[in-house]
């Protein structure tokens, strides 16, 4: 089997985990998953001898490991910096700087104390990491990322409805009764 194919098996492997993680409310156990998957994505990555992106998904999956634990926004500059210095000596062009984007928006969403806010950021993360992936000729790494987007939708409308905060929702005033 040719490297290319068993990358994308782990793709295969790694959506299963992506699917999963946005029908949990509870952010720990949201941001696990995404570890299992990132370390995936990674391995996945790294048998496309994309090394930046490679790199990232590994930093990913340890930052998402942390996050379970901690929101420090200490902790997220150190992931930040990370990813810079690690695109800096994996640097290949226009796609080591799409990586870093959507790894910098995410590391942004896993430092999210609420699972909503995390959900949101991911959502445009992954529209980078979408594009990353189609000029990779990741097939299987594009549908990974549709179906992503889309459980985190499913989820997020699950649990919040058709609002983007929670400010938003109406409640009826004291005494009014529909008629």
């Amino acid at each position: 089997m040719s490297d290319f194919a068993i990358s994308q098996c782990l793709i295969a492997i790694a959506i299963v985990f992506d699917l999963i993680s946005f029908q949990f409310k509870q952010k720990q156990k949201i941001v696990a998953c995404l570890c299992v998957s990132g370390m995936l994505i990674s391995s996945h990555f790294y048998l496309l001898e994309q090394w930046t992106a490679a790199s990232l998904m590994l930093l990913a999956s340890i930052r998402y490991f942390v996050t379970i634990f901690s929101h420090s926004k200490r902790i997220m500059l150190v992931f930040l910096s990370a990813s810079v210095i690690v695109t800096f000596f994996t640097f290949t062009g226009l796609l080591s700087v799409i990586s870093l984007v959507g790894n910098a928006i995410q590391t942004r969403a896993a430092f999210c104390q609420r699972d909503q806010n995390l959900r949101l950021l991911m959502i445009i993360g992954t529209c980078v990491w979408l594009l990353n992936n189609a000029l990779v000729g990741s097939y299987i790494g594009v549908l990974m990322e549709v179906l992503f987007i889309g459980s985190n939708l499913l989820g997020y409308f699950r649990f919040y409805g058709f609002t983007l905060s929670n400010k938003y929702n109406q409640t009826e005033p004291q005494g009014q009764q529909h008629p």
